[in-house]
């Protein structure tokens, strides 16, 4: 199990279009904001734009040990912001293929909040589909970079959430980004693939 130490350098990427209209991540940004051994990282403030700085994003990410990212649900996946950070970042090299070792055993997390209550993201439910189903890709992100991953925070139903349920979830927030043990423990292995030199532009053969 890799150890939480007061050592251990924790990241987390917010990526909300609209915070000005937000009360779940504005609030947990808030208590992220008031905490002194958490970094906070706003990606549409850092890059109202949109064009994402890759080797600034790498660098920050280097220097960290628990990287989360929050966000909205936004139709089952998270923001288009946080995707163009993503390939932005992750490049083959870096963090993952050959030469790939940025990532290695640091751990991954997602937190975000949805509109749809809790009910129905449950196999009888609405969409048949659990929330740990539908985030499967951030898990299959850490499982390629060779990264341990936490398992989700959540918090549903952001319709019906009162000013008690908010703050708790924030403090709950806190908590689960400082201590949470991963769902998945990398193993710190390569694989095959990691040893397998692709043509230059990977891309253009599949």
């Amino acid at each position: 199990m890799p150890p939480v130490t007061p050592m251990t350098r924790s990241l987390v990427i917010l990526a909300h279009p609209n915070m000005g209209q937000s009360r779940i991540s504005r609030r947990w940004a808030e208590a992220i904001g008031a905490a002194t051994d958490i970094t906070l990282h706003d990606l549409c403030a850092r890059y109202p734009d949109g064009q994402i700085d890759g080797e600034a994003e790498r660098q920050l990410v280097t220097d960290h040990d628990r990287i989360v990212l929050q966000f909205p649900l936004t139709w089952y996946s998270c923001p288009p912001v946080l995707s163009v950070w993503q390939a932005e970042i992750m490049k083959r090299g870096w963090a993952y293929g050959p030469g790939g070792r940025a990532l290695r055993l640091k751990t991954l997390g997602i937190a975000f909040s949805t509109g749809s209550n809790g009910r129905d993201y449950q196999p009888d439910g609405r969409y048949g589909r659990t929330l740990e189903e539908v985030t499967v890709p951030f898990e299959l992100m850490a499982v390629h970079t060779g990264m341990h991953y936490l398992p989700p925070f959540t918090l549903t139903g952001a319709r019906e959430c009162d000013d008690a349920t908010l703050a708790a979830s924030a403090q709950a927030y806190l908590d689960h980004i400082r201590h949470a043990e991963p769902r998945i423990f990398a193993s710190g292995k390569d694989d095959d693939r990691a040893r397998t030199v692709y043509p230059e532009d990977d891309a253009a053969h599949r």
